[in-house]
């Protein structure tokens, strides 16, 4: 009886049922090595080693599966769709909050079911080859295109974010106006449309987009965004600042859009400016992900602060 590999091979980390099987592992050491951990099965006959796979960030292993796809297709820059949609933007690194893990793929003309596998789904709305762009070597809809996309599938709050985030990478706002007027009747364009109407390139996380819809559908005075102010210690950013008030807004669990995470020295400068501020008569009012979901609350604390001006 033939022994199986044991181990896996020390090039590649990304291989498909076929390229296993060419190498020597038959479907028993296959399975063998899932069990054992040392192979991650990403999709159907795709797998990833494992060691790779555990030190991967989740917004790279979204990635990871797209990669997944391209390669258990053999998906090259000259395939005959584009990834599209919320894959588009895990492509383009743009935040999503509470998608699906599908692969959004966009082609010309609809598919059997069978083609593309359970986890795809499949787009044929009408595209130009200028709304292509090749990122990292797969053809994927572009940053506008992929707002759009997004505008029209999701929820009004998640769009935004994805909004926010296009914008604030460049996203063309003109060609974007430019796709929801010649949308009309579409499903989604109401959505695409509001999303437009209230995108700000100045978020830099989600959390703060959504801070800024809820105080908007709140009817709460508007703060402005990214307000710069001054004193002893230097000129700091605020989140969101009420000027006339002297009232911060400052959101905490401060994940970037880019896996950005505070360091013990940004954590202790923070603290430092707060408390420099406080002394020019700021009062600071604390948010996390938690109080965006208890709006009463939340709104009850802000009126007071903002009801309460400066610290005497």
């Amino acid at each position: 009886m033939t022994s199986l590999p044991l181990n896996l091979p020390a090039e590649g980390n990304l291989w498909r049922t076929g390229q296993l099987l060419e190498l020597g592992y038959g479907s028993r050491a296959i399975k063998a090595l899932v069990g054992s951990g040392e192979l991650v099965r990403l999709r159907h006959g795709c797998y990833l080693r494992a060691s790779l796979w555990s030190r991967q960030t989740p917004a790279v292993r979204s990635r990871q599966v797209i990669f997944a796809h391209a390669h258990g297709t053999r998906t090259t820059s000259t395939g005959s769709f584009v990834y599209s949609h919320t894959s588009a933007a895990r492509m383009h690194r743009l935040f999503l909050w509470g998608a699906d893990d599908l692969i959004h793929v966009l082609q010309r003309v609809r598919p059997s079911n069978e083609r593309h596998g359970r986890d795809v789904r499949c787009h044929t709305r009408a595209f130009a080859e200028h709304e292509v762009v090749t990122v990292d070597g797969l053809r994927t809809t572009s940053l506008e295109r992929t707002a759009a996309d997004c505008a029209m599938l999701l929820s009004y709050r998640k769009a935004l974010i994805v909004m926010d985030q296009a914008l604030r990478n460049g996203a063309d706002l003109a060609e974007l106006r430019s796709m929801a007027a010649a949308l009309g009747g579409r499903r989604g364009i109401r959505t695409f449309r509001k999303t437009l109407e209230n995108a700000d390139p100045r978020s830099e996380s989600a959390g703060e987009t959504l801070t800024r819809e809820l105080i908007l559908r709140l009817k709460i005075k508007a703060p402005q965004p990214q307000l710069e102010v001054a004193s002893k210690a230097g000129r700091h950013r605020l989140d969101f600042g009420w000027k006339e008030e002297r009232v911060a807004l400052e959101f905490d669990g401060k994940t970037k859009y880019f896996d950005f995470k505070p360091t013990a020295e940004v954590l202790f400068q923070e603290r430092r400016r707060e408390k420099a501020l406080m002394e020019e008569g700021w009062r600071f009012l604390r948010i996390e992900w938690r109080d965006l979901f208890r709006e009463q609350i939340f709104k009850e604390r802000l009126l007071q602060a903002l009801a309460r001006g400066p610290c005497p």
